[in-house]
């Protein structure tokens, strides 16, 4: 008497342990750089704020007739900000400073972010 069984259907054992194991390696070359590239564009975004503050301090100082060493008050460059608003949208926490028309505003960064490190002070380049 024999026993005829169907092979052609499932996949066996092995097959599904192979497949497993192919998406562990890819999971584990994907997520160290999923972490780099949240905090290279964490940095972008600090660095495009303060390309934003920048020109909302030329413009306040245009239409105000002010020169090179005034600073403005928050109040002053929140009407030239998206939402009329001073600090922009945060990303990590960051705090900006206006520093004087004609030297570029500052951020701090309270934690490491890509080749800072915590407390570093990012400029525009």
């Amino acid at each position: 008497m024999q026993i005829h069984t169907n092979r052609l259907a499932g996949f066996t054992l092995v097959e599904i342990m192979i497949v497993v194991a192919i998406i562990g390696l890819l999971a584990a070359m994907a997520i160290p750089n999923m972490g780099s590239a949240r905090e290279k564009a964490q940095l972008q975004t600090i660095v495009a704020n303060l390309r934003v503050i920048e020109n909302a301090k030329e413009l306040w100082a245009t239409e105000n007739r002010k020169g090179t060493g005034d600073t403005p008050a928050d109040t002053d460059i929140a009407p030239y900000l998206r939402n009329n608003k001073f600090p922009p949208t945060l990303v990590c926490n960051e705090t900006y400073t206006l520093n004087p028309v004609g030297t570029p505003p500052t951020a701090v960064v309270p934690s490491k972010l890509g080749t800072y490190a915590a407390g570093s002070t990012i400029t525009l380049p």
